[in-house]
Order: C-alpha cells, then structure tokens, then sequence
C-alpha cells in the first residue's frame, strides 16, 4: 500500500522528529519539577541553593525552544521530500498504466497536487502523534510521582477525554474524504472547460460552462463547514472541560498544602503537570492532520490500482518489419488476422467505428489487445523490453501533444536524442523546416510562444516521427490537417523512408499511394488488397465517398 511505502521512505526523517519530540517532551516534563524545586528554596531562603534549580530552569527552556525550532525545519524538509517521492511514484505508475486510468484527468492532477501534499504529512504526523502522546502520559505520571491525589482528579476525566477524540476522529475522517472528492470534482470539470475554451466560446453561452464547473461548489462549501464544525465542537467541549480539569486539580493541590501533605512548588509543579497531562490540544491537531493525510493517501492509492504495463527482456532479429495480428479482439475489433509485410507502405481504411485507432492502438502496443496475439517479427510485443519496442515502433497522431519545450525540443523528443541534423531533416521530410525558421527563435521557439495551426502541429508531430526512424512507424490520422499538396510531399517521403508504414487513412489519394490496403469493416478485415483493385468495389468506394474515390 501507499501508505506503508510513504512511511518507509521517510522512516529515518520520521524517526528523527519522533527522538526531537520526544527530546522536546523531556524538558517540558522536567521544567516544572525544577520551577517547583526552586520555588521551594526561594520561600525557604535557600538563594544559593536555589541558583543551580534556576540555571537548569533556564537550560530547560533554552533546549526546548531550539528543539522545537530544529524540529519545525526537519519536518518541513520531511514533508516537502515526501510529496516530491509520492508524486514521482505515482506519476511513474500513471505513465506505466498509459491509457488505463482509474480517474479521469482532472481528479488525476487534483490528486498529484493537493492530495499529494496532504499524504505527505502522514509520517511525520505519525511520528508527532507519537510525541504527542508522550507528553499527557508523562505529565500524569510526573502528576503521580508529584501527588497521587491531584493525578487521580486527572485520571477520572481522561475517559471523556477518550470519547471527545473518539467523536472528533470520526467526524473528521467522513467529512475530509467528502471535501476531497468533491474538490477532484471541480477540478476535473475546470480542465475539461480548458481544454475546450474555443468550442464554449464559440457556442457563446460561457456563464453556463461555468455554472456547470461551479455546481458543486454548494456540496464542496458543506464538506468544508461540517470539517470545522467537527472541529469547532472539538475544541469547544476540550476548552469547557480542561479548565474545569485543571481547577479541580488546584482545588485537590491548594487543600494538600493547607494540610502541610504539599509544598507551595508542588503545587506550582502539580498544576504545570495536571496541565501537560490534559493539554490534548496538540493531539487532536496531529490526529486531524493524520486522518486527513490518510484520506488524501486512500485517494491516491486508487490511482494505483490501474494495471501497469509489463514488459519483456527479449531482442529483435536484426531486420524485418512484419507485423502480424492473430485473433486480436480490443474494442471495436473482432478476431483479427492480419499480416503486415515488412518494408510496405500500408493503408488502413474504414468507416468510423470501424476499429482503425484501436487497430493503430495494438499494434504498437499502446494498448493490449483482450485477446489474442500481436508480433512484430514473430516476437510478441510484450516480450519486448521496454526500449527495445520504443526504438522499433514509431507513432505521429492527429493532434500530437508537443512535448521537449522547443520546437526543436518536440521533434528530438524521445527515447534517443537525434541531433541537431537529424531532426533539421526529419523537418525537411515533413513539410514543417519553412514554417519554423520564419519563427522568432527557429528550432529554439518555446511551444508555448509558438502558436501553430493544426496542420503545423500535425507536421511537427510528424517530424518527431520521422526524426526516431524505427521498423515500423504508425501513423493515426497524422495527416488529417494537411492540405493535399503537403501531404502528397509527406506522402513521397514515407514512400522513400525505410520500414514498415501503417498510415490510418482517411482519403482515397493516401490509400491510393499505399502499397496495400486494409479495408476494415464493424470491426473485422473485410479485404486486403492494392487501392486500385478495391476501387472496383461500389462498397469500397463509398467509406471515402463517391466524390473523393479516386479511382
């Protein structure tokens, strides 16, 4: 779990901050024996014996305020290491588990933000939680070593004292696990308007959006008040029965010396501890710290739960490119059997829901397959090892993500770094070295300062593709945004480049310029055969539209 590996990895921060607090606890507790030892040589007129009890007083002091500062540090560094390990664990399993997420992307980010913070805290609030105990437990034995009577008016108030944190964690836990979900909520709706920024203005009705991202700020704003009323309530019963505690104790004390059975320091020092040993102020604030840390940990913990993708240790044979699917069924496909030949130039065609992006999908194993078996040269795609199957299989989208910082930045980005001239003519191949120079800054244009229209976007992403040269590039729709001069240019240079192609082809001129087609159809291989033939076919002709056939 999560959370034992969160506390593991900060076992030797944690353990340190235990041995401060408890180091810190050790003053506390020996102050008022030495105030009330003092004290009592004062009244006594014992000045030079009291000088050294005062000396100690002051060391006592001195120690627990540089304890406490040394100890504010270390759990500030504690706490900011341990976010900084959770979201690296976790962001690595999210990369590994690739399209198979257990929350959407909004709660995602909102639980590698604010919850990895939270789950943070958890071993430090363990190891202050343990302090904090310390300190009431000592103080009633210091109590009892004091006065066993002033420690027994203590003891009778600590099963209240049990049922108030009883009462106050539970309270807390329900209504922290309410407020983060509802907060993941809002943050997924938040990113999901981002994302679509030009289609809600375009629709021209924004309010609506934002009342739709807003709507469950009404459950959030009630999640947040039942979280300080429980507190609130906490606090107030804690402020109402301590003082009448510790009264009770001075009224016990100040009647043990008027009976000459207590000093007038043992009373002082009766008092300070009957404070110390009700003063639970610390930990319910670390318990509440705790549970919330807890909360945020479970919420992160689910993002675990989605399955990683495992990988192999085997090599490929020095050369090929043939890819072959044997009984694949994902999604929208059914029982596919296909082979790709090595080398070809292949074109995937069908009517949408057809199975092409799930076909594109598997075969270069972005996802696997519920069934069945896809190889590339024969060696099954999940025995590869991970860079061995990087290296070998290439992919350019429709709307690629530009990656690397710089536009020379995205196109370098990858397993290997090309160089400089490898991705100058991996721009060149695709259409995109005459948009880039006109930039400000080239190939050194930040992504963000590059506004690019989506036929420049598709040509970068293209140009990152052709810049990481496999034995099979995968092309999904990655030429969609191109007007017919430009993919034509694009289309010569995958004619002339090394390896297998398998473009997702959504014109008649690209699957015309393919060496064979895959025609799919609800799912299934309908036909395999050059463009020319399959235009025969009225059926054929009409995924593209009798207009753009081309045949």
């Amino acid at each position: 779990m999560l959370l034992r590996e969160t506390v593991r990895q900060s076992a030797g921060p944690g353990t340190l901050i235990l041995l401060l607090s408890c180091a810190s606890a050790g003053a506390g507790l020996a102050l008022p024996a030495a105030l009330g030892r003092s004290l009592d040589l004062v009244l006594a007129g014992r000045q030079s014996e009291a000088g050294p009890w005062i000396t100690l007083c002051v060391v006592l002091t001195v120690l627990a305020v540089l304890i406490g500062a040394y100890e504010s540090a270390v759990t500030a560094t504690a706490t900011a290491r341990s976010a900084a390990w959770i979201r690296r664990r976790v962001l690595g399993h999210v990369l590994d588990a690739g399209t198979q997420q257990a929350c959407s992307e909004g709660e995602l980010v909102a639980r590698l933000t604010g919850n990895a913070v939270q789950a943070a805290t958890v071993p430090v609030s363990i190891a202050g939680t343990l302090a904090a105990v310390v300190t009431p437990v000592g103080g009633l034995v210091a109590l009892a070593l004091t006065d066993w009577w002033t420690a027994l008016v203590v003891l009778a108030g600590m099963p209240l004292f049990a049922l108030l944190l009883k009462v106050f964690v539970r309270g807390s836990g329900a209504s922290s696990a309410g407020y983060l979900h509802t907060q993941g909520e809002i943050a997924g709706r938040l990113l999901e308007a981002v994302r679509g920024a030009r289609t809600i203005a375009a629709a021209g009705h924004p309010e609506r959006d934002a009342e739709r991202i807003l709507a469950p700020l009404p459950e959030l704003s009630g999640q947040g008040h039942r979280m300080w009323e429980v507190l609130g309530r906490s606090t107030a019963q804690a402020a109402i029965l301590l003082p009448l505690l510790q009264l009770a104790v001075l009224a016990v004390a100040g009647l043990r010396v008027a009976h000459g059975d207590l000093s007038v320091g043992g009373l002082l020092a009766a008092w300070r501890y009957a404070a110390l040993a009700t003063g639970t102020g610390a930990l319910v604030g670390m318990v509440n710290t705790l549970t919330r840390g807890r909360t945020a940990t479970a919420r992160l913990q689910d993002v675990l739960t989605a399955p990683s993708v495992t990988y192999g240790s085997s090599e490929l044979p020095s050369a090929g490119g043939e890819l072959t699917l044997r009984g694949v069924v994902h999604g929208p496909l059914r029982g596919i059997d296909l082979t790709v030949p090595g080398g070809a130039v292949v074109a995937v065609v069908g009517r949408s829901g057809s199975g092409k992006s799930a076909l594109a999908a598997v075969a270069g194993r972005l996802a696997d397959p519920e069934s069945g078996t896809v190889a590339l040269d024969g060696v099954p795609l999940p025995s590869l090892a991970r860079a061995e199957l990087r290296r070998a299989v290439g992919y350019a989208f429709a709307r690629p993500v530009l990656l690397g910082g710089t536009v020379g930045g995205t196109i370098a980005y990858g397993a290997e770094d090309p160089g400089e001239a490898a991705v100058r003519a991996a721009a060149r191949a695709a259409c995109a070295d005459d948009f880039i120079r006109t930039m400000p800054e080239g190939y050194a244009t930040p992504c963000a300062s590059a506004p690019l229209s989506g036929g420049e976007a598709q040509r970068l992403g293209l140009a990152r593709a052709f810049a990481h040269p496999g034995r099979l590039l995968i092309l999904d729709d990655a030429t969609s945004s191109l007007d017919s001069a430009t993919e034509l240019k694009v289309s010569q240079a995958l004619l002339h480049g090394s390896g297998t192609h398998l473009i997702i082809a959504l014109r008649a001129s690209t699957a015309a310029r393919a060496d064979l087609v895959v025609w799919l159809e609800e799912g299934r291989v309908r036909a395999v055969a050059p463009h020319q033939r399959l235009c025969r076919l009225a059926a054929y002709r009409a995924v593209f539209g009798e207009a753009d056939a081309s045949c």
